[in-house]
């Protein structure tokens, strides 16, 4: 049998009397907007995430922007984003009318290069966006200390760090404000789009969910401009009911990852990814390191087994910035995007699933 990349349909089936009584119930009440559902969810991932305060929205770039014009940052600032990311992260920036400025990404964990990031800070500089990637946490004492050292505010991005934590902390509470994805394929994922809004300080919540909900607070009552982004009940449901099983499925993705450590160190010319002392990693993504990687995606496709590239182009080489003229050419984030390959990890991963990854792995190798 195949090796799926990620298997919904199977977390569907596993959970299908929660889901399909929880989607029945928000029909039955007509909550799809707001409402209890919704509030619920918006309680119960903030207490996960042991956060004071929880905003439902659309989806993860909206959060990302919602959260960048609810700092009230000087317009056209600029602000630290890593090289290596979804471009959510930096669309989402000049999207708000701000300036990206690129970083490079620390070579064992992929996540932004604080020590490349304090070369970059100049008096334009006013934020921070710390990318959690591929499930493990960034150094948010060194960004922290940068932020502090430098009157920046620190903006968490959390579409792949669901339950991710750094020194015992869940990540998205620990700078100014942080923001997920429910993306489907998310760890903890909604079926449609969906996201979140998350800070502990109570002036950011207000405002954040007044620019998600057209201005306002109170119906017809809009205080200023703002935007349509609102989770809906439905998706709201779905999210409570999987949120039960976060914690058990990331035992099982570590679980996963614990044996393709084992199974997959000491090939040469193969880097495995590493877990920082600090840091609990949820495994998003399990994400290999070869300069031989599109020869490996072939030789594991021929095996049946399926992976992906997380990210083929590193932002600064995209289309959307050649008006960058190459400026970052030389960040090891630019080389490394060529060689990295996201094997298959999840939940649904059998014994039988793990064996055969790391023997195709192996297989080639050889």
């Amino acid at each position: 049998m195949p090796v799926k990349f990620l298997d919904l349909h199977a977390q569907y089936l596993e959970l299908r009397e929660e889901i399909d009584a929880a989607i029945t119930a928000v029909l039955r009440d007509a909550a799809f907007i707001g409402g209890a559902y919704v509030r619920t969810f918006e309680e119960e991932f903030g207490e996960y995430q042991q956060v004071n305060h929880c905003i439902g929205v659309g989806n993860g770039t909206d959060a990302l922007e919602i959260a960048i014009e609810a700092l009230d940052l000087p317009p056209g600032c600029e602000i630290l984003v890593p090289a290596n990311s979804f471009i959510a992260t930096s669309e989402a920036v000049t999207r708000s009318g701000h300036r990206v400025v690129f970083c490079d990404c620390d070579p064992d964990t992929y996540t932004i290069s604080s020590a490349d990031a304090s070369t970059r800070i100049n008096d334009r500089t006013a934020a921070v966006i710390a990318v959690h990637l591929y499930g493990h946490p960034c150094d948010m004492g060194a960004l922290q200390d940068l932020a502090h050292r430098h009157g920046l505010r620190v903006i968490e991005d959390c579409a792949q760090a669901h339950g991710c934590e750094f020194r015992g902390k869940r990540v998205g509470g620990i700078g100014d404000i942080g923001t997920f994805s429910f993306y489907p394929g998310k760890n903890l994922g909604a079926y449609g789009d969906a996201g979140a809004i998350v800070t502990n300080d109570p002036l950011l919540a207000k405002k954040a969910r007044m620019i998600a909900n057209h201005g306002r607070i109170e119906k017809y009552n809009h205080e200023f401009e703002g935007r349509n982004s609102r989770l809906d009940g439905i998706q709201a449901a779905i999210l409570s009911v999987k949120l039960k099983h976060l914690e058990e499925w990331i035992g099982r993705r570590r679980n996963v990852a614990s044996l393709y450590l084992a199974g997959l160190s000491g090939i040469k010319g193969l880097v495995v990814p590493a877990e920082a002392h600090w840091g609990r990693h949820v495994w998003h993504l399990f994400v290999l390191r070869t300069e031989q990687r599109d020869g490996l995606k072939a030789h594991l496709q021929q095996s049946g087994i399926d992976s992906g590239i997380h990210y083929p182009i590193a932002l600064p080489k995209l289309t959307a910035y050649s008006y960058l003229n190459d400026q970052y050419a030389s960040l090891a984030a630019c080389s490394l995007d060529g060689m990295l390959l996201s094997i298959p990890m999840g939940e649904h991963l059998q014994p039988a699933d793990i064996t055969a990854v790391i023997a195709a792995v192996r297989d080639f190798a050889r």
